[in-house]
């Protein structure tokens, strides 16, 4: 595994974003581990999430214009991003957000930050159910850019409605890169590694087998 995976684990683990346990998820799975980058809530943990995409986006040679970050949990992770990519990798690109509701005074309009034009590369932290990736992708092709990719947090490899995960239903629709900082697949080589979570491994093995892609 990568070292920036490891860090980005680590780091996930230090800041409660990734816990193991016994959780209910959305889709009513009991699932042995958890992961929310919203717990990435200081200045230091915010530009460790920043580090961490940046070096997935370059390790995967990824090529795009402009980063869109998708309201709300996209905000504070693409201007992390674009920080990151300038201080580590003297990439200096520029960055637009959404807003919930249009703005009806002063310039107007539905995204702010640099006009959305051009490549653009979808930062979020998961993709769930693809329906933030829908929306966005209409932003996008309404503003006259181009999607061409997705950066994502963690891809769960997990199987939705269909024998797909919801990263390859996206991937398949709109025919783009869809990339992540870590797999599933990485947190079980992880924890099989490091003795203080090896407990874990079973549990989170048998989740696997039982809806994994």
């Amino acid at each position: 595994m990568k070292q920036y995976k490891k860090n980005f684990i680590t780091a996930a683990l230090d800041n409660n974003v990734l816990k193991f346990g016994n959780f209910t998820l959305k889709s009513g799975r009991e699932s042995p581990y958890f992961f929310n980058t919203g717990h990435f809530d200081s200045g230091s943990a915010l530009a460790l999430l920043g580090k961490a995409y940046a070096s997935a986006i370059v390790d995967h040679n990824l090529k795009f214009e402009i980063l869109f970050g998708p309201a709300y949990k996209g905000i504070p992770i693409a201007s992390a991003v674009a920080i990151a990519l300038l201080n580590e990798y003297n990439i200096d690109i520029s960055f637009c957000f959404n807003r919930k509701e249009p703005k009806d005074h002063g310039e107007g309009g539905i995204t702010f930050g640099a006009d959305l034009a051009g490549q653009t590369l979808i930062i979020d932290d998961v993709i769930s159910a693809g329906t933030s990736v829908k929306q966005s992708h209409e932003l996008i092709h309404e503003s006259g850019a181009t999607l061409a990719g997705i950066c994502v947090a963690l891809d769960r490899q997990e199987r939705g409605s269909g024998p797909l995960s919801a990263i390859q239903e996206v991937t398949t629709r709109y025919n783009v890169p869809v990339i992540s900082i870590i797999s599933l697949a990485d947190i079980i080589d992880f924890v099989g590694e490091v003795e203080e979570y090896t407990e874990n491994l079973e549990a989170i093995r048998q989740y696997q087998i039982e809806y994994g892609i």
